[in-house]
């Protein structure tokens, strides 16, 4: 078979299918799969198995029982599709998470009605990243249908969940269960929203945990008879300002690490809690805060250790307490990712590189995510690390208002990834 000639008629293909894109993009958003609290995968993940069984494809839906925030309200529903090849060979896995965060606030457009405008899909998890599933849909599709389906080895496409809360009930159950793991599976590739000339090889570290500064209570009118926690945490918040925060900004990572500003260290505090509940009504009562509680989310570079991550933290609650004795603290670990990288000469990259510059005509970029995707549990439960997220969108969109992606980008990706699949599953002989 001619390279050149099966490529042309592969991609026209999918210039043909860019509707097929656009309103498989438009059904997955319109399934409000928000979470948390984890609503309607079910019907989300049934959209897509029924797809890919119609094509032939061997669907599981696999319920993450037991697994974290698994329930009956909210059962984690995941899918896994496989199609058996017509010869031995290694296995491409496409993988996408279905489940979104909230809308919030600040959208002109409806979040959930997926509006097509100037060549762009509108609409909560468009960019994250149900326009890059509907791509890798629309390209293993294109590809069986311009090979007769005589393809060597397998091809499978999930949709997994709770990526935005860790993965923990989709991946890494799944993983766990030995899904994501050779011989099974040889090649991953996550279409996260990355940009389609860019290859991520990996993400940084994160570190969440839960600090709860303890106090005394007290009558409101006679806080001198108590000890606000409040006043302790905002003690140890104004340390991070003071003696944290120049100190992260200072750090550098070699990873290439996109936006610019993520290549330092960073500390966020997702949220922050102290005192009474005010409840729905009325007023709390007058109290002097006994309990104060915040959680953090420290992303860490590949030069920093677990160790030293959760040391200066530990440092300045000492510190905190040391000025205030009549305080005490607890700290709890939530959440713990190592920083990860694939290799840069690994088979997924080098296929994917061919591709991106055949078809967009310019050399693909390294690029690493300043937050953790699925990928960390692929590496470090199934041991599988060909590994790598490519796919359409702009990662800046992501979780934002008005969140869009270019009906453009999902075509061009959708043939990077068409001929990356037939690629890997020739072993690279293309």
């Amino acid at each position: 078979m001619d390279a050149s000639d099966f490529l042309h008629r592969l991609f026209a293909r999918i210039d043909d299918r860019t509707d097929a894109i656009v309103d498989l993009t438009r059904d997955l958003v319109r399934i409000p799969t928000v979470n948390p609290p984890g609503e309607a995968y079910g019907d989300c993940a049934r959209l897509l198995g029924d797809r890919l069984a119609r094509r032939g494809f061997a669907v599981e839906y696999l319920r993450a029982e037991g697994g974290l925030a698994d329930s009956d309200r909210y059962p984690r529903i995941n899918v896994v599709a496989r199609r058996e090849g017509t010869g031995p060979g290694p296995c491409v896995h496409f993988n996408g998470h279905i489940d979104v965060v909230e809308a919030g606030r600040g959208w002109t457009e409806d979040p959930f009605a997926a509006t097509v405008r100037d060549g762009r899909v509108y609409g909560r998890g468009t960019c994250d990243m149900k326009g890059g599933i509907a791509a890798a849909v629309v390209a293993v599709e294109a590809l069986l249908d311009e090979t007769g389906g005589h393809l060597p080895g397998a091809l499978e496409i999930s949709g997994t969940v709770d990526e935005e809360s860790g993965g923990f009930a989709g991946v890494a159950w799944l993983a766990q269960k030995g899904h994501f793991s050779p011989p099974r599976v040889d090649h991953v590739i996550i279409p996260e929203p990355l940009h389609k000339d860019c290859v991520c090889l990996g993400h940084r570290g994160v570190y969440w945990a839960e600090v709860e500064v303890k106090g005394r209570t007290a009558h409101g009118s006679m806080p001198f008879l108590g000890r606000s926690a409040i006043r302790g945490m905002a003690d140890f918040l104004a340390r991070v300002e003071r003696d944290l925060y120049p100190r992260l900004d200072a750090r550098e990572t070699a990873m290439p690490v996109i936006p610019e500003g993520a290549r330092r260290s960073t500390l966020n505090f997702n949220s922050l809690h102290g005192g009474q509940d005010e409840g729905a009504d009325g007023l709390p009562s007058p109290m002097v805060a006994d309990s104060c509680r915040l959680v953090l989310d420290r992303r860490f570079l590949i030069e920093e250790s677990l160790d030293d991550v959760k040391g200066e933290i530990v440092a300045l609650l000492e510190a905190m307490r040391r000025d205030r004795p009549a305080l005490d603290y607890t700290i709890r670990d939530m959440m713990t990712v190592l920083p990860t990288m694939t290799e840069a000469d690994a088979p997924v990259v080098r296929a994917l590189e061919g591709e991106i510059l055949r078809v967009l005509g310019r050399p693909a970029t390294h690029v690493v995510s300043p937050g953790t995707y699925d990928q960390k549990h692929i590496a470090r439960i199934g041991h599988l690390h060909d590994c790598v997220a490519y796919g359409p969108g702009i990662l800046d969109l992501a979780h934002q208002p008005d969140e869009f992606i270019d009906i453009a980008d999902m075509v061009d990706s959708a043939k990077v990834m068409a001929a990356t699949a037939y690629r890997l599953l020739h072993r690279n002989n293309l």
